[in-house]
């Protein structure tokens, strides 16, 4: 009975790690579709700006989604390396509940749970490259108002939506 006792106290520390995981991983996933609805807005805009000929505004819009696209990036390898954190910390629970009959598993999930965290922190830092920069794409996309007609725009809009519904 003490053995099980031991093996929910250490069950502790890991747990608040998967917690704060899958919190950082729900966070990362509602940034990720928003970057991605974002990044197909902006290849529509671009093919119909192509379409109408207006390849100054195509090209600002080209840069727009490359931006978009590095942003996207770095999200993607923030929400894998804490997911890979995440798979780190159960595994580390996997480990404690065999360290009670398997010595080595006790070191190997104390290796194991470090390996984890550093992995949280990479993700997490990758999180906050992606919001320092979150801004520069608003401020780069303002810049580009004045390339974009908004009624040849919402024409463009118009006909491509009268083609899709065919």
């Amino acid at each position: 009975m003490p053995d099980v006792a031991r093996l929910l106290q250490a069950f502790v520390s890991p747990a608040i790690f998967i917690s704060a995981a899958a919190l950082l991983v729900l966070s990362l996933n509602a940034r990720l579709m928003g970057i991605v609805t974002r990044l197909r807005q902006f290849h529509r805009e671009k093919l119909g700006a192509a379409r109408a000929g207006r390849t100054q505004e195509a090209e600002a819009l080209a840069d727009q989604i490359r931006s978009i696209e590095q942003r996207a990036e770095r999200i993607r390898k923030a929400c894998l390396f804490t997911l890979v954190s995440l798979v780190g910390t159960i595994l580390t629970c996997l480990l404690l509940g065999f360290g009670l009959y398997w010595q080595v598993a006790q070191t190997l999930a104390a290796v194991v749970q470090v390996i984890s965290i550093f992995c949280l922190l990479v993700g997490t830092l990758f999180y906050a490259g992606e919001i320092m920069v979150a801004l520069s794409s608003v401020r780069d996309e303002a810049k580009l108002f004045h390339l974009i007609d908004l009624g040849t725009l919402a024409r463009t809009e118009r006909r491509e939506k009268r083609e899709e519904d065919g």
